[in-house]
């Protein structure tokens, strides 16, 4: 069971006398931002016109993403970045590592801005640039960072990618990992191993479940113990090194509210996002990126039931999109990414009515030796062949 055994209350519905989740309200609730904020919001991208490009992550809140220009996940918003170089100001509504993506795949006069800077990402944050290159003269240390290659997810910073393009690596998304992960073990022979960062479920479900390595080929490198608590000969014997990171949003996800919901649900169909635990992707019956998600849901026929584990703004968004579909939440708790959220209408309004008065404001630069190193293995990433997920 969970941490906490409670009542399963699919996509929110429901509640639970026993508890403080009662979650069922009389009549609509009213819109969640003031209209004034939707009109102003309006007037500032109106006002801008093609100066502004708004980039807008699937994981952000209704009130946000309809004005955003593009919408999509990691991969398809890094791709996207670069693709509007007349844009004046990018407004990057999504994370702080993305943004610096973002940064360094538009040109040096183009002002890419975060409309919140406390939107960042706890998995981001559970590898540090000092950290790292600790583990990287361990791994020297212990006889095998030569033919060690390095690969990053999108959910890592600036600094971090930086890493990897000056050690031969690569950054991946959810919708490319796999293709990520066969380029990296062609680059050093068979003895090649990846240290895969900072996400250890995406890595793991990659490798083991599209690459065919066993469980037994990977370890996980903890940042916090001596020499990641592991041994020179487990090291050795390891093909794929684990960061011990993880998505605070997907890594909720549980087996046993898979086996709840199934009991529960007849012929449901289960789709999970691939950061989430390798007990749950086990058990599902279908997995794959954001986009993968939404491009599934959009073909499955009329009547047919589906548990998602992924963030639960976009779960409800496509729960609202396909009425004719059985769509609920794959946990019995709401599962918001709370960083992903800090970005809302009011903080969005603030930046753009700032830009329209001539105030570039929550600037994300990254410092151009820093930018240059990532954008190596950010070029690596967009020239991966094909197999993903895009759009």
């Amino acid at each position: 069971m969970t941490t906490v055994d409670l009542p399963l209350l699919p996509l929110g519905r429901g509640t639970d006398p026993l508890s403080e989740r009662g979650v069922e309200c009389p009549g609509d609730l009213p819109p969640a931002s003031d209209p004034d904020l939707v009109a102003r919001a309006k007037a500032a991208k109106e006002a801008l016109g093609d100066r502004l490009f708004v980039l807008g992550h699937h994981y952000q809140r209704d009130e946000v993403i309809q004005f955003a220009d593009v919408t999509g996940d990691s991969f398809k918003l890094a791709r996207d970045a670069a693709a509007r170089p007349d844009a004046e100001f990018v407004v990057f509504c999504g994370v702080h590592c993305r943004a610096e993506s973002a940064d360094s795949l538009t040109g040096p006069d183009q002002a890419v801005v975060l409309p919140d800077l406390a939107a960042g990402c706890s998995m981001a944050d559970m590898a540090r640039i000092a950290q790292v290159e600790r583990a990287w003269e361990a791994l020297a240390a212990a006889g095998v960072q030569d033919v060690v290659v390095p690969v990053t997810y999108m959910n890592s910073s600036a600094a971090i990618k930086a890493f990897c393009g000056r050690n031969g690596g690569v950054v991946c998304t959810s919708s490319n990992a796999e293709v990520a992960l066969e380029w990296a073990f062609e680059q050093k022979g068979a003895d090649t191993k990846v240290l895969f960062l900072p996400d250890q479920h995406l890595g793991r479900n990659t490798a083991v479940l599209k690459l065919g390595y066993s469980l037994d080929d990977c370890v996980v490198w903890n940042p916090h113990k001596p020499d990641g608590g592991l041994t020179r000969e487990e090291l050795t014997a390891a093909k794929v090194i684990l960061w011990k990171g993880h998505c605070s949003v997907h890594g909720r996800f549980s087996a046993d509210v898979v086996d709840d919901l199934r009991a529960r649900i007849p012929d449901l169909n289960v789709l999970v996002h691939p950061e989430c635990q390798h007990e749950v992707v086990l058990k599902a019956d279908l997995v794959g990126s954001t986009e993968f998600i939404i491009k599934t849901i959009e073909a499955a026929p009329a009547g047919s039931s589906w548990a998602i584990g992924t963030e639960l703004n976009l779960v409800q968004r496509l729960a609202r999109a396909h009425p004719d579909k059985n769509i609920v939440f794959l946990d019995r708790n709401v599962c918001y990414c709370s960083t992903m959220n800090r970005i809302d209408l009011p903080h969005l309004v603030w930046a753009l009515e700032n830009l329209v008065a001539g105030n570039v404001v929550n600037r994300i630069e990254v410092d151009s030796r820093t930018e240059a190193d990532a954008l190596v293995a950010l070029q690596r990433m967009l020239d991966l062949p094909g197999r993903t997920h895009k759009d």
